[in-house]
């Protein structure tokens, strides 16, 4: 807080030698210099949510949804470290060339920690998954891993985003009005934005397209006086346009100068977009006043004080361009890529395969020698890529047939060629194999944000939770070849194949890494250890309508109904098991056993069900850890849990402890029963009264 207020005051200092156009010029994403006062221009948009993106090469993570399935809040953190840094070694290299361009600058505008209520949305996969806990806990640990206060600096200023209720539908974000109860607002949607602002102090906080109860987030009243109660007292941004939406889309204004009113008034510091370009304009028509333009260039250039920029030298000043995508980032990549892929399916324990036991290997796919299928969306760009192909053809010493089998999402893969040109090689490589790895999926031109894809159906959402047809096509054609399959799809979201397959292994979008890793899985050299971080449902259509922000009906805390296969829910090669529960001062304490014959990771899950009448009708999850056991190994594990673990929330979004008695479980998924019958396992049970905790 010492630093805050050093660098508040600064910021009032330097501002008050401004004049009103000059602070009003600074309130823009893309502010120009000021000569006069040796500031300096500069782009506030930049991008880091699974590395540093867009601006050229850098060390290229998984996805944000690949990082929420390692349940993993050190290796979260880790990832945000690398990210600081490489932003800082590229902010370093261009601020010397006076290059202060787009993406180049040191406020990273993620994490992304909306919910992620609808497998359709297509920016889930930017998202740490359905569960407020989950959420909260990996974004704190993105946000320290990206800020690293060294209580003199920020090395970068992270950004909390989209400030809230925001989960699509992508087409009609600039329209949409989300109406949404106080109970899941404090249940559900607002519980990772408070944690990030109350203990993992965030720098920024950025705010979504649509509107919330009427009011457009950019500028609503409900939660701004939310960042005021939990004493934020960084810098608001809007979304990239999104206050223009005011007038031309949402109507809740006529004019810009009207919108521009609104926001600034409201406590909207940062424009990303071109509206407060006529700032001044509002300014001459009264409708805002200078002292509204001071206060917000105050907690602008607060930011860029916390981050040194004025400073001739300071801590991070020397991080070289080398640093980035340098070998020691991309094997924390790597190491990332392995515990995110989720073994779903292992029917007679096909996996892992035996390398001396098999002559050839069949690869086929779309996505088995796809690049696009390692990226995700806001993405960097590596110096290095493995394929799935190719990291199959590094470790297996036998021969390895590939064929394409056809397009991601057209009917053909030549132009010229009838539909279905690729599917007779397809067939044929893998009656050729005494195996098939079929890499299927989508990519970034298929989900993603509006007008980031190719996708002209739902501009970036998906309709379903099919594969496209083609590849449900070529799916169907290997599967009646008789040959062992093994399914290994690349995408950001649940999916639902329709045709079981031996194995299944979901490895999300891996990263630059993703084909190393992945044939280390499949060869055993690793065993997999991801966990669902959302529900893979078995139907869209018996899901609630896509625009219906009620929790009822979606993620497993609301629903035990069709499913697929459960959140949580992950096999690996050996097997560790809970033996024993206890509770202490916040703490779960599990006695947990390698009961396999190899070392294996895990995630210890606990979860909590409460018997108040306002509680979630299921689970909640409210404390996890990753473990490592050798075979036949036994540990204890102390597990710290939610400060939320024991309260609910009434319908007037009061939350309390209502309930009298909770029941925690301990196991390496939900307690649920799909999860129990699908893991053979069960967890471990511990009641406790409302008198034994002292609440």
């Amino acid at each position: 807080m010492n630093q805050m207020r050093a660098c508040k005051k600064q910021a009032e200092e330097l501002v008050s030698k401004m004049t009103v156009a000059e602070q009003a010029s600074q309130l823009r994403y893309d502010a120009p210099a000021i000569p006069r006062l040796n500031i300096p221009a500069y782009n506030w948009w930049n991008e880091g949510l699974h590395g540093l993106a867009r601006a050229g090469t850098a060390t290229m993570f998984p996805q944000a949804i690949a990082m929420a399935a390692t349940f993993d809040a050190a290796l979260v953190q880790q990832m945000g470290e690398i990210t600081a840094t490489e932003a800082r070694a590229m902010y370093n290299a261009c601020s010397q060339a006076e290059d202060r361009d787009i993406y180049k600058g040191l406020t990273i505008w993620a994490p992304n920690i909306n919910i992620f209520r609808d497998p359709r949305w297509g920016r889930g996969q930017e998202t740490y998954g359905e569960d407020p806990y989950l959420t909260a806990t990996l974004g704190k640990a993105m946000v320290v891993g990206l800020q690293q206060n060294d209580g003199t600096f920020l090395k970068t200023a992270a950004c909390a985003k989209h400030f809230a209720v925001h989960s699509g539908p992508e087409a009609v974000r600039h329209t949409f009005d989300a109406k949404i109860s106080p109970k899941d607002l404090e249940e559900t949607y607002l519980p990772a934005f408070q944690a990030l602002v109350e203990e993992a102090e965030v720098a920024g906080v950025m705010g979504a397209y649509n509107r919330v109860n009427g009011a457009p987030a950019c500028a609503n009243p409900f939660l701004m006086q939310k960042l005021k109660d939990w004493q934020f007292d960084g810098y608001f941004v809007s979304d990239c346009w999104a206050i223009r939406d005011f007038h031309t889309t949402h109507k809740i204004t006529e004019t810009a100068t009207d919108s521009i009113a609104l926001a600034l008034k409201a406590g909207c510091h940062l424009n990303c977009g071109c509206t407060y370009v006529q700032i001044l304009l509002a300014l001459e028509e009264g409708k805002i006043t200078e002292e509204d333009i001071r206060t917000a260039c105050v907690q602008v250039m607060q930011t860029r004080f916390q981050l040194g920029m004025f400073e001739a030298q300071q801590p991070f000043s020397d991080i070289p361009i080398t640093a980035l995508s340098c070998p020691a980032h991309k094997s924390k990549s790597l190491a990332a890529a392995k515990r995110a892929m989720v073994l779903l399916r292992n029917e007679k324990q096909i996996l892992p395969l035996s390398a001396d036991s098999l002559q050839t290997i069949a690869v086929i796919g779309p996505n088995a020698d796809s690049r696009a299928a390692l990226f995700g969306n806001y993405n960097g760009t590596a110096d290095h890529y493995v394929t799935f192909l190719e990291g199959i053809q590094r470790i297996f010493s036998g021969r390895v047939l590939y064929a394409e089998g056809c397009h991601l999402f057209h009917d053909r893969c030549a132009e010229l060629a009838q539909p279905g040109d690729r599917y007779a090689e397809a067939v044929a490589v893998a009656k050729a194999a005494d195996v098939v790895i079929l890499c299927l999926g989508l990519d970034a031109t298929l989900e993603g944000e509006e007008g980031d894809t190719g996708n002209e159906f739902a501009s970036g959402d998906k309709a379903d939770l099919l594969l496209p047809e083609p590849q449900r096509i070529l799916l169907k054609k290997i599967a009646t070849t008789g040959k062992p399959v093994i399914l290994v799809t690349a995408t950001g979201s649940a999916i639902q194949p329709e045709i079981q397959t031996d194995g299944w292994i979901q490895a999300w979008y891996p990263g630059s890494e993703g084909g190393t890793a992945l044939a280390e899985i499949l060869f055993g050299q690793c065993s997999p250890s991801g966990k669902l971080p959302v529900t893979f449902y078995a139907d869209a259509d018996k899901l609630p309508a896509f625009t219906d922000y009620r929790m009822q009906g979606r993620t497993y805390r609301y629903t035990q109904d069709n499913l697929l296969y459960p959140f949580g829910y992950g096999l690996t090669y050996g097997k560790i098991v809970c033996i024993d529960l206890q509770y202490a001062n916040g703490f779960a304490i599990v006695i947990i056993e390698n009961q396999g014959p190899l070392e294996t990771e895990d995630v210890i899950q606990i979860y909590v069900q409460d018997n108040a009448a306002c509680a979630v009708p299921f689970y909640s999850l409210c404390g996890f850890q990753r473990v490592a056991l050798q075979a036949g190994e036994q540990q204890k594990v102390v597990v710290p849990l939610s400060k939320n673990t024991f309260t609910s929330v009434d319908e007037m979004g009061r939350r309390n402890v209502y309930g009298t008695v909770f029941t925690l479980y301990a196991g390496t998924s939900q307690p649920d029963p799909i999860s129990q019958k699908l893991t053979k396992t069960i967890p471990v049970i511990l009641t406790l009264t409302k008198e034994q905790l002292n609440l």
